[in-house]
């Protein structure tokens, strides 16, 4: 009796390693492997805000407190300056709301004894700031955005460039008083999306007056 008890020890030996055997490559395959390390996010670029400053066409509110007949909405002049009462002529061009605030405030000071009345100026419609494009872009036209945008901004709201466009060559004719001044640009690469957060903030802005030229 001793002897077929030894073989079907042997036997379920056998059968149990085969079984191991067959099921090892089944396991590793179901096992998780360690996932990968995610890539690390590109870093996102921020630029600084830009103040707005007024230019010629903005069309302005200027309001006195405690003095309603001086509250008045003004278009800005070609020249930049507009004319307002007790004060005369203001230089707006290039100038901070807070900066024409003190400008008025600092000419109503001799209507007043003691302190002038507070000043507040509102932007009320930034049209003043326009700019063109013009050459290969779908859409060569001027544009009044309402906001500041940059080179790839102004390229894309004229429609994007036409597939014969040069963007390695692009200039921006920009006007400084009654002088123009030639801006290059390289441009081919960040619309390919190659773009490093070096050449990211190196993209101009765009300034009122300029003429983004697209070769």
């Amino acid at each position: 009796m001793r002897i077929p008890r030894v073989r079907s020890t042997v036997k379920t030996w056998l059968v149990a390693t085969l079984v191991a055997a067959i099921a090892a490559p089944a396991i590793a395959q179901n096992t998780p492997s360690t996932p990968a390390a995610p890539a690390a996010a590109s870093t996102p670029v921020k630029l600084p805000a830009r103040p707005y400053t007024i230019n010629p066409g903005d069309q302005i509110e200027v309001y006195v407190w405690g003095e309603e007949r001086l509250q008045r909405s003004i278009r800005v002049l070609p020249d930049g300056t507009f004319a307002f009462p007790l004060v005369g002529r203001v230089v707006a061009e290039g100038m901070l709301p807070e900066q024409v605030e003190t400008a008025i405030s600092n000419g109503l000071a001799g209507q007043y004894r003691g302190e002038p009345p507070q000043v507040t100026v509102s932007v009320l419609a930034p049209s003043g700031f326009i700019y063109s494009v013009i050459g290969r872009v779908r859409g060569p036209s001027t544009f009044t955005p309402g906001r500041y945008v940059n080179l790839v901004e102004a390229i894309a709201m004229a429609g994007g460039p036409d597939e014969f466009a040069n963007l390695d060559n692009i200039t921006i004719i920009r006007k400084n008083g009654n002088e123009l001044t030639a801006v290059k640009f390289r441009l081919g690469g960040a619309l390919k999306g190659n773009l490093s957060e070096a050449a990211a903030r190196a993209i101009p802005q765009i300034q009122s007056g300029d003429t983004v030229i697209v070769p």
